[in-house]
C-alpha cells in the first residue's frame, strides 16, 4: 500500500530516475518502470504514458518544458480528483484526439481555450488518449500567455464542473 505521507517523494524519485535514463539516451520508456512503479502510478490515477510525457518534455525542452515541480503539482490535482471524486476507480473511457476541439478554435476571442477545457477535464478523469498530453507545448504557450499554472487550471476545471463559462471567466479575470 502506498504511503500517503510520502507519495510525493516517490513521485519525485521516479521522475528523477526516469529523467536520468532519458538523458542517458533511453527515450522510449519501455524499460523505465518496475512493477512497483506501475503500481504506484496506478495508485495516483496516472498512466505510464502520462508520466512519460512529462519526463520527456522536461528533458527535451528544458526551461521551456514542465519542471519536476509542475509535473508533481499536476499529478497532485489528478491524484486528489482520482481519490476524492472517482473513489480511486478509473472510468475506463478515453477521449480520442478527434473529439478535441480544433487547435485554432476560440471562445470569447481566446484561441486554444475550448481545446484546453476538454483536455483538462480528460486529465482530471484520467481519460487522456496516449497521443494527447495535458501540458503539451501548445498548452504551455497558452498558460504562459495567460499567466496561469497548469495545476491551477486543473483545479479551476474541477471547481467549475460542467460550466465552461466559469473557466472562461477565470481565464479572462482571474476569478470564477
Amino acid at each position: 500500500m502506498m504511503n500517503d505521507q510520502t507519495w510525493d517523494t516517490t513521485f519525485r524519485e521516479l521522475f528523477e530516475r526516469c529523467a536520468k535514463l532519458h538523458r542517458g539516451g533511453d527515450t522510449r520508456a519501455a524499460g523505465w518502470y518496475a512493477a512497483a512503479d506501475k503500481a504506484f502510478l496506478d495508485s495516483i490515477g496516472y498512466t505510464e504514458q502520462e508520466f512519460f510525457d512529462f519526463v520527456d518534455d522536461h528533458c527535451r525542452y528544458g526551461a521551456e518544458g514542465p519542471s519536476l515541480e509542475t509535473s508533481l503539482l499536476v499529478a497532485a490535482v489528478r491524484r486528489d480528483y482520482f481519490r476524492v471524486v472517482q473513489n480511486s476507480q478509473r472510468t475506463g473511457k478515453t477521449v480520442p484526439p478527434g473529439d478535441l476541439p480544433p487547435k485554432p478554435a476560440a471562445v470569447d476571442g481566446i484561441p486554444w481555450l475550448p481545446r484546453l477545457i476538454v483536455k483538462a477535464r480528460a486529465k482530471l478523469r484520467g481519460e487522456m488518449d496516449p497521443d494527447t498530453m495535458y501540458g503539451c507545448g501548445g498548452d504551455r504557450m497558452f498558460f504562459t500567455q495567460h499567466k496561469l499554472h497548469p495545476a491551477d487550471f486543473l483545479r479551476v476545471a474541477w471547481a467549475a464542473g460542467d460550466d465552461d463559462r466559469k473557466i472562461i471567466e477565470y481565464v479572462k479575470t482571474g476569478k470564477m
